[in-house]
């Protein structure tokens, strides 16, 4: 007697090639994960650039409206803007270990176009990389990641 519905296939398992593609997508998804984490201190030296071109660009519009002159400079543990009306912007790094390469100093304005300017930011977790926050002078302060040299 069959047990076995009409019409129903008795084949069970599955075939080498159906096997084949499931181990296949397991594996492009175990490499894109993989790619897509990222160096915690590496993201946190990327975080602190992105934070400060924004602080860069928000002292820049400041001296703008205000239409005095201000400065970034760096300092021991952080960094600082100098200026007559100075109001609202930080002076410290969120993360720890964040060092500013060279001594540079950044003007700010009040001018709309200012000259070409850049400054390099390194972590001590993540001595092998820096990143470089750079204007032409026209445009806003991007983040370019590079390799420090040692």
């Amino acid at each position: 007697m069959r047990t076995s519905a009409a019409g129903s296939d008795a084949h069970a398992g599955f075939t080498l090639i159906e096997l084949l593609v499931v181990v296949a997508i397991i594996a492009i998804g175990s490499a894109g994960v993989t790619f897509a984490v990222r160096d915690p201190a590496a993201t946190q030296l990327d975080r602190e650039a992105v934070r400060l071109a924004s602080l860069l660009e928000a002292g820049r519009a400041q001296s703008r409206a205000t239409g005095q002159p201000l400065r970034w400079r760096a300092v021991n543990g952080g960094f600082r803007f100098e200026g007559p009306l100075v109001t609202g912007l930080p002076d410290h790094w969120l993360a720890k270990g964040v060092q500013v390469r060279g001594n540079p100093v950044l003007v700010l304005g009040p001018e709309p176009l200012i000259g070409a300017q850049s400054v390099r930011l390194s972590s001590s977790a993540a001595p092998d990389r820096e990143v470089r926050i750079a204007t032409d002078g026209l445009r806003p302060f991007t983040v370019q990641p590079q390799q420090a040299t040692l």
